[in-house]
């Protein structure tokens, strides 16, 4: 597994911020904006295929957007590689592989690396796993969803239950490691349907699992046509229902959404919350990089086509500025406190250059409040906090 900065065990004494002072891990994400159809609860930047994807021009684009962006990483080791979508899967096992041989050839990237492509369980695509494996992709994340027909249909879906636990098969035949997405609170769905997807999925035995709350986001078809959805106590009895039956199954409930056996927590996500730095190339891609007087985010063209056509011309970057200092305690909490055993209160200075004491006040409260709990060595939310994370966020954007 890729290295990631260690959260603090409980009993050992507190570090200091300076053994954190190095620059932050770096991981790669990589985004393919392509879908067959797009799901209508999807706020993503991906893009139906209406026609044959240009693979060919697209793996090179990518290639040369990683170029460009080396004077900015010169030197850094990767630790986690993470191509995501859109559906990745859409990308042949040859076009996967030379987009990872190129990536290998141009940075540092650890023996031991993670390395993670999203899929779905269609069968054209589930009939690539093991060429992806062959690649050197080392961990698979199939968003499944549901394995209930009628919810996969009012979700937009193009597979359907069966189809879902055919892939699970195949993929657990080439990878260790995969990933299982499932969402909760769906359109008439019932306690037990949600339970029911769950132990579904653990018949399977994933040494991951990611299960999310379906939420209406702004500029997508279910804002603007919505669904029913079942009430906010039903969806938090499905919530804690759900936590329960992983943790009774020995999953680690590591992060707001995400659930692991010992060992297999996603390293590549890790790193985000724990404030780590990205680079993103692709359409749309997002990345934070640290540099020597400044932390820098950047976003990529957004539209497939503009993008190719920005990246010929030497111009992948859409956006780019540099994060005010003031808003470096928040960014970092946003992240930091998504994770349930929190972080090490060191890393706060050395990942915002600020002191802890910046944001005292907003600790002080938060911890009177019952949100978040506090020692030397850890800072960390509630089981209340991790619930209202919303909630516990707000405090600290006033900061």
């Amino acid at each position: 597994m890729a290295r990631v900065i260690p959260i603090a065990p409980a009993g050992r004494a507190a570090r200091s911020a300076l053994e954190f002072r190095s620059q932050p891990p770096l991981a790669l994400y990589i985004h393919i904006p392509w879908c067959v159809q797009k799901c209508p609860y999807c706020d993503f930047n991906s893009h139906e295929a209406r026609r044959e994807i240009p693979e060919e021009a697209y793996v090179a684009a990518l290639v040369a957007d990683l170029e460009s962006a080396l004077p900015l990483v010169w030197g850094r080791r990767v630790v986690s590689i993470f191509i995501g979508g859109g559906t990745p899967s859409l990308i042949s096992g040859e076009g996967i592989d030379a987009l990872l041989t190129a990536v290998r050839s141009r940075v540092q990237l650890l023996p031991d690396a993670e390395v993670t492509l999203e899929a779905n369980p269609g069968t054209a695509e589930a009939g690539r796993f093991a060429a992806y494996r062959a690649a050197g992709v080392n961990r698979l994340s199939l968003g499944i969803q549901s394995f209930d027909d009628r919810h996969l249909k009012a979700l937009g879906r193009i597979h359907g239950g069966d189809e879902a636990k055919r892939a699970i098969d195949l993929a657990a035949r080439h990878f260790e490691r995969f990933n299982l997405d499932l969402m909760y609170g769906l359109p008439g769905q019932t306690l037990a349907e949600a339970i029911a997807d769950v132990d579904t999925a653990l018949a399977f035995a994933p040494k991951h699992l990611s299960c999310y709350q379906l939420t209406l986001e702004p500029n997508t078809r279910f804002a603007a046509e919505p669904p029913v959805l079942p009430e906010a106590d039903a969806c938090a009895d499905m919530q804690e229902a759900i936590e329960a039956r992983l943790a009774t199954a020995g999953y680690l409930h590591y992060e707001t959404s995400a659930f692991a056996q010992p060992g297999f927590q996603c390293q590549h996500n890790l790193n985000y919350w724990l404030f780590g730095d990205y680079l993103g190339i692709g359409a749309g891609a997002h990345g934070k990089l640290t540099l020597h007087d400044r932390v820098l985010r950047q976003m990529r063209w957004k539209q497939p086509a503009q993008y190719l056509q920005q990246v010929a011309a030497g111009q992948p970057v859409h956006e780019e500025f540099a994060v005010a200092a003031d808003d470096l305690p928040f960014e970092f909490m946003m992240n930091a406190l998504r994770l349930c055993d929190g972080f090490d209160p060191a890393l706060f200075e050395a990942r915002t250059t600020l002191p802890l004491f910046a944001i005292e006040n907003e600790l002080r409260r938060a911890e009177a409040d019952g949100l978040l709990v506090r020692s030397m060595e850890r800072i960390a939310p509630t089981v209340r906090g991790q619930h209202f994370l919303n909630e516990l966020l707000r405090r600290f954007l006033a900061a």
